[in-house]
């Protein structure tokens, strides 16, 4: 096994100021620091785009929280979600839960395109299984699912994907976030070897 097959180290940090407690990753003890910085950067980037998505500071009523759980931190694969809550009096919690999946070798950010063999209509897969468990499910959606997003939010835990949807994206308010697993055996024809590939085993 090779170091990079190894969990990578991570340490909590705290942004705060006013009204503000966000709890996010950073990487450390990388033997490339240059991927590491690379990584770091883009995890802070979208704790802050969150922060910023949220309203903060211009409304002076939110207050705000952070933090983060880790999804999958093996075989090279490092993927997590980073949770930010909005709270202002008179009105119901709002949370955003966005993810990010890296290649901690190289440093890259997998997007859900790069997941699947070029040229397959992961779109038309994804949504026909998403759709059929909606319906095993009996999830009641407040319109018709017409199939999920190119870019729709994902992180992988163990041997599947998790697509899913942002608050009363396809649900109401009181339903939470809408997840689907997919073991990667069932799209185990259409995915790349890295990173889904490599879980299957």
């Amino acid at each position: 096994m090779t170091l990079f097959n190894l969990p990578v180290s991570i340490k909590t940090y705290r942004m705060s100021g006013p009204r503000l407690n966000v709890l996010y990753p950073v990487i450390v003890e990388l033997p490339d620091s240059a991927v590491q910085q690379q990584i770091n950067q883009l995890i802070v980037g979208e704790v802050k785009r969150q922060i910023h998505q949220q309203g903060y500071p211009l409304n002076p009523n939110t207050e705000l929280t952070g933090y983060y759980e880790i999804k999958t931190n093996e075989r090279g694969v490092l993927s997590l979600s980073l949770y930010n809550e909005s709270y202002a009096s008179n009105t119901h919690r709002w949370t955003l839960q966005n993810s990010l999946t890296f290649d901690v070798q190289t440093g890259k950010l997998y997007t859900l395109q790069d997941l699947f063999v070029h040229g397959v209509d992961y779109v038309q897969s994804v949504s026909d299984i998403v759709g059929q468990q909606i319906r095993d499910r009996h999830i009641p959606l407040q319109s018709e699912f017409k199939g999920i997003r190119p870019n729709q939010d994902f992180y992988i835990a163990d041997k599947a994907l998790v697509v899913y949807f942002q608050l009363e994206e396809i649900t109401a308010y009181v339903y939470g976030f809408q997840y689907f697993p997919i073991s990667v055996y069932e799209i185990q024809n259409i995915i790349n070897e890295q990173p889904l590939g490599t879980m299957m085993y």
